[in-house]
């Protein structure tokens, strides 16, 4: 009887474990293409001192994230929950937290940062040699595969943030919680893309790519003295997007011929001052491209929009690119880079650093990072708000995902 009251005991204590663990709604990949709203995925739990849990309030949709959607990223693991944008109330934390307590709304830098390594130290949170330990160039990444760590991401009802002390700030009480999670990639990276190409007073800035991060740095450009921005994309709904909210030229790379010839024929047959590739992987444009980069995987991604920056950028100009490529080798004129005397300039953002700055942007009305959200999608439907973003229908430029628990 005995023996019999103690399995019994083990069984339901198993099931409470069970039930009480297993009992989380979030976005669960399934293989290429193949996501959906999982209502029995793992409830994260703390599992180091410095950690914290978070209930999310909105994540986005990344036009990273159709990378890993559309199967460009190696390892990018069957029951990964995708998600590096996105903001929550903090509901549990780690015993050597100093910074955070209970009840914080926090946003939530995409870097996972260490604060101490050489790298934080220096303000390279993208490149933090502690939360991607294996990796030879990036730092820890929420839900961006195994190459990023393998850290699970926050389009879900909560997420587990490490380092809770370094990289979360909390969100001050005038700001939206729209403008808020916006503030976790998409402006900073559009701004670390500007602020990179070192913009002088009245240049030419050339931006490839018209979605949310291209839109971002179109905008911050100005910030930083352009005298003439130029975007470049092929769907028309999002270049009549950033002409009104970036309030700069755009143009259809369909309609212009080659994009390179039409740039030079702007610059008196100079070049731009300055290129962003606010593209990366995916770029349409050159089939050869599309095809050894998207179709065989024998490059590490499209490198259309790339080609067109090095190509199009004045000698001595300067090509800032924040568009993501793969790990793999990737075809690059290498030889115009070095004939052109171009300086190349790439990362991650590192969200943090320029976090209070835009802060002060955003309460002083100079960036409405909001206005950008066309979609407002339920968490429960995340399979659909992929399927409208990857295939850009309904005039989609930026999806939030509002969890049930919100």
């Amino acid at each position: 009887m005995d023996e019999q009251v103690m399995v019994v005991s083990i069984l339901l204590l198993l099931f409470y474990h069970q039930s009480k663990i297993y009992n989380m709604l979030a976005m669960n990949f399934r293989g290429p293409f193949r996501v959906r709203a999982d209502r029995n995925m793992p409830e994260p739990q703390i599992e180091h001192p410095e950690d914290a849990i978070v209930r999310v309030l909105r994540s986005c949709i990344c036009g990273s994230d159709l990378h890993l959607y559309h199967g460009l990223v190696p390892d990018t693991r069957v029951g990964t929950t995708f998600g590096h944008e996105f903001i929550g109330e903090v509901v549990e934390i780690g015993p050597s937290l100093q910074k955070l307590k209970v009840g914080d709304k926090v946003m939530v830098p995409f870097n996972i940062a260490c604060g101490k390594c050489a790298f934080c130290k220096q303000e390279l949170y993208g490149n933090c040699h502690e939360s991607n330990p294996m990796a030879t160039a990036v730092g820890g990444i929420f839900g961006y595969s195994h190459t990023a760590g393998g850290f699970q991401g926050g389009q879900a009802e909560y997420a587990r943030v490490p380092y809770a002390d370094v990289g979360p700030t909390v969100i001050p009480d005038w700001m939206d919680p729209d403008d808020a999670v916006l503030l976790t990639d998409v402006v900073p990276t559009g701004y670390q893309a500007a602020e990179m190409a070192s913009i002088q007073k009245g240049d030419t800035v050339v931006v490839f790519g018209a979605g949310p991060i291209g839109i971002m740095a179109a905008k911050s450009a100005w910030l930083f003295g352009a005298g003439r921005v130029i975007v470049i994309d092929h769907l028309e709904y999002r270049l009549d997007f950033v002409a009104q909210y970036a309030q700069c030229e755009a143009y259809n790379f369909n309609s212009i011929g080659d994009p390179v010839v039409f740039i030079k024929t702007q610059t008196d047959s100079l070049g731009a001052d300055v290129c962003i590739d606010a593209v990366g992987c995916e770029a349409k444009g050159n089939l050869m491209n599309t095809v050894l980069g998207t179709k065989l995987l024998l490059q590490g991604g499209s490198t259309t929009a790339l080609h067109w920056a090095i190509n199009s950028v004045k000698k001595g100009g300067i090509v800032s690119i924040v568009g993501v490529y793969g790990p793999t080798d990737a075809l690059v004129p290498i030889g115009n880079v070095v004939n052109k005397g171009i300086t190349i300039r790439a990362n991650q953002a590192a969200v943090k650093r320029n976090l209070p700055k835009l802060i002060e942007h955003v309460k002083n009305g100079i960036l409405d990072p909001k206005q950008i959200i066309t979609h407002r999608i339920p968490m429960e439907e995340v399979a659909d708000a992929y399927h409208i973003f990857s295939r850009k229908l309904d005039g989609c430029i930026k999806t939030v995902l509002i969890p049930p628990t919100a």
